[in-house]
């Protein structure tokens, strides 16, 4: 008895010593192997100096005078803890259901307009009577293709029927000019900017821990008020002009930015232009339905001597302007994560704007009052129609141009 006492007490040492390095299967043969060296008794005496019960130790012997080959794998095939989609048949619909593009708004779906967070849905399903945990979730939907996005804009609404052709038709009016000598502007208005001590969207390297400090509140400061930056992107020279205003964003504004534009930078860099071809959306301060947008523009032909071309980007494609992507977005990385404090910042901030192709701009504040809602009457139009401004055959609201009259526009 003594013996048998101190070979238990031996082989407890040597599973203590041995088993927390084998796996599983290991673990049951070692066992195995024991029990049938120490003969009649051996499964119990190796069952109680491993702490483990007599049926696995059994196994072990089993497997061992089966005389099997090794299988390479811890557990036979089928075998350890089976997936939850296997437990739970009904687990893998609930949570499509919750998270399908076809229930977003719908008032029968449990999270309507609510955040599909994990732990959200995790929480649906638990309601629902599905035991699932928050990793669980996340792989599951994983396997289903979903992923964690943003929106995206792409969607620009109805076409219209003549977008391609009225594509095409400013394109050869850009060509035309070009080749000529003449200059081709892109216009537009930028988002209008608060002054003053308030976020802007992005990052820029600080010491860490030491972040710019800007209000909570996005308030208006009354005596910074905001900035509204009009640009002139001149397509030939890849060259841009802004005008920063504080006022109102109206269609003389534009026309006085674009008058800016040529006598400093425009008329210098083409002295012997004739001709001036503008491409604009079809909305805004610059759009084409705005009377006072062709009054002054009529006025600024008559001032420069130039015929004035307009062609508008048709509805829905605002973002294809040349002045958004070729001017606009260089100027938005240049200032992001930094709070425009003052005018002056804006206008320093966007004229040193520069890109590795090239890319120069130049800007000035501009401080003047500009009236909105100026009425335009029909026989003004009616005037300036006969006078001035000649609408192309193809598409005459989108294509027109105003002539040097130099006799005051109406």
């Amino acid at each position: 008895m003594a013996g048998a006492v101190q070979s238990e007490e031996a082989l407890a040492a040597k599973f203590a010593a041995l088993l927390p390095h084998l796996d599983e299967r290991q673990r049951r043969l070692l066992m195995g192997a024991e029990a049938r060296s120490l003969g009649h008794g051996g499964i119990k005496t190796v069952a109680r100096a491993a702490g483990t019960s007599a049926v696995t130790v059994s196994r072990g012997v089993d497997e061992l005078e089966a005389g099997g080959k090794p299988l390479g794998r811890t557990r036979k095939p089928g075998g350890g803890r089976k997936p939850v989609t296997h437990t739970d048949p009904g687990l893998g619909a609930a949570l499509l259901a919750l998270v399908e593009p076809g229930s977003r708004g719908d008032p029968e779906s449990p999270l309507r307009w609510t955040t599909k967070s994990t732990r959200r849905l995790q929480a649906e399903l638990a309601a629902a009577g599905h035991r699932v945990s928050v990793p669980t979730v996340a792989k599951l939907l994983k396997a289903e293709g979903f992923s964690l996005q943003a929106n995206a804009k792409t969607i620009e609404g109805a076409a219209h029927p003549d977008r391609d052709a009225q594509f095409r038709y400013l394109n050869d009016q850009a060509r035309d000019h070009i080749a000529t000598g003449d200059p081709v502007i892109s216009v537009d208005t930028k988002k209008k900017e608060l002054v003053g001590q308030f976020k802007n969207g992005g990052r820029e390297w600080l010491p860490r821990g030491q972040p710019q400090r800007v209000n909570v509140h996005d308030f208006m400061d009354k005596d910074l008020g905001k900035a509204i930056p009009y640009g002139v992107y001149d397509v030939a020279a890849d060259a841009g002009w802004v005008s920063v205003g504080t006022d109102h964003d109206t269609a003389e504004f534009a026309v006085t930015t674009i008058a800016t534009w040529w006598r400093k930078a425009g008329s210098p860099a083409y002295p012997r232009a004739s001709r001036l071809l503008i491409t604009a959306d079809g909305g805004g301060s610059n759009g084409y339905r705005p009377r006072l947008w062709k009054i002054e523009l009529a006025r600024l032909a008559a001032e420069t001597g130039l015929t004035i071309t307009v062609c508008h980007l048709p509805p829905g494609t605002s973002k294809w302007n040349k002045i958004e992507h070729r001017l606009f977005s260089h100027i938005s990385m240049n200032w992001r994560g930094r709070p425009l404090t003052s005018h002056e910042v804006v206008v320093n901030t966007i004229a040193a704007t520069t890109t590795r192709t090239g890319l120069t701009v130049a800007a000035e504040l501009d401080t003047a009052p500009y009236r909105a809602g100026i009425k335009i009457t029909d026989t003004q139009m009616h005037d300036l129609e006969r006078t001035t401004l000649r609408r192309h055959t193809f598409h005459g609201d989108w294509n027109y141009s105003l002539t040097p009259n130099r006799s005051d526009p109406p």
